[in-house]
């Protein structure tokens, strides 16, 4: 019989933005920078892409929870300072291209997974949420966009939260830079539970067993109906977008103010 915990540590050491669990028939992974807030950096969505497709491939997973390392943060969002300064419009659209289809990746895995926000999901991990099939919140959860506040948008966030959310609450959200609570994002349908925070990875984990108990073939079918349509392709406008608002000014000005902790000074171009 194969020893979960060595194929864990294999997973953590091949795939170390990441630490991975098993609980039963359940692979927990755990973003694993709290001292960065578990913020994304450029190698994130490849190796999601390849724990998730690690996950699919083990017979003994039925089920996957993706949370935080730490209490803080499930993930404070993209790491500006591992981006470089020296990245070129190029180099930036394949970020683009990389973390949409991290995104698809999530959507599209045949396995059920389950986000166990236990803090702050901002910018990319907010989105990281809206990707997962639902999500168990702690208490102290805040959900973000703020990627207006440093010349950007929110690539993924803006063509899914329409469809969570409603239009009017994901420009809000957006447009105004509004984090919403545990609660609000309950009653706005981003969250299908709010636990008290040490409760949390067991609410998520007893959940997740129900999910493995049911059959594996069937979810996998369920999945695909419902998320129907969801393909890279589907991310090109998108990326267009984006690529253009990372060759502005106000860009440059929203990243150095953010590094100096300084209220940028836009000029739209």
């Amino acid at each position: 019989m194969t020893d979960r915990h060595e194929v864990a540590r294999a997973l953590t050491t091949k795939f170390d933005h990441f630490s991975v669990e098993f609980v039963e028939r359940v692979a927990v992974l755990r973003i694993d920078r709290p001292d960065k807030l578990n913020a994304i950096a450029p190698v994130f969505w490849s190796q999601l892409r390849g724990l998730i497709g690690e996950f699919e491939q083990d017979e003994e997973v039925r089920a996957v929870v993706i949370t935080g390392a730490g209490d803080v943060a499930f993930s404070a969002g993209g790491d500006l300072a591992a981006f470089g300064e020296d990245a070129g419009i190029r180099e930036r659209r394949d970020y683009m291209i990389d973390a949409m289809k991290g995104f698809a990746a999530v959507e599209n895995a045949s396995l059920p997974i389950i986000a166990a926000v236990n803090g702050w999901a901002l910018g990319g991990g907010c989105e990281l949420t809206m990707a997962c099939d639902f999500v168990i919140a702690s208490e102290t959860a805040q959900f973000g966009m703020p990627e207006a506040g440093v010349g950007l948008v929110p690539g993924f966030g803006i063509l899914r939260a329409p469809s969570i959310i409603g239009r009017q609450w994901t420009k809000y959200m957006v447009f105004a830079n509004v984090r919403i609570d545990a609660g609000q994002a309950f009653t706005l349908g981003m969250v299908q539970k709010v636990v008290p925070q040490e409760e949390l990875l067991t609410s998520a984990l007893d959940i997740a067993a129900r999910v493995t108990e049911q059959a594996p073939l069937a979810l996998s079918v369920g999945k695909e109906v419902i998320g129907r349509g969801v393909d890279s392709g589907e991310f090109s406008h998108a990326v267009d977008a984006l690529t253009v608002l990372f060759s502005t000014h106000d860009l440059v000005e929203g990243v150095t103010a953010f590094a100096e902790r300084r209220a940028p000074r836009f000029e739209g171009r």
